[in-house]
């Protein structure tokens, strides 16, 4: 199933205390039960003002439902090609992400 990386730009998202963050994964897991499981939250990474979210999903219209249904911005949804690590530069092949 394919990989996305989702920005969401979300203004002061750094300064949320650790319990304001735990209330908005909270909300984020609910919409997840709803849809199902065919759309799962990897992890996100919190920057000052944005938020990177990796998910698994059968496809960018089911990225866009979570957001919406959790009232989220999802201001750029990329699909993964392709990952690489350290390994790759000692001739390991890049791991091609598999598509829809």
């Amino acid at each position: 199933m394919p990989k996305y990386i989702i920005e969401r730009e979300m203004p002061g998202i750094g300064k949320l205390s650790p319990e304001e963050i735990q209330a908005a994964s909270r909300k984020s897991r609910s919409v997840l039960e709803k849809l199902g499981p065919s759309v799962q939250w990897v992890h996100s990474y919190v920057t000052d003002d944005k938020l990177y979210c990796v998910y698994i999903a059968p496809n960018e219209e089911a990225i866009r439902e979570h957001a919406r249904l959790g009232n989220l911005p999802a201001n750029r949804i990329s699909q993964v090609g392709a990952m690489i690590d350290p390994t790759t530069a000692e001739g390991a092949a890049a791991k091609k992400t598999p598509a829809a």
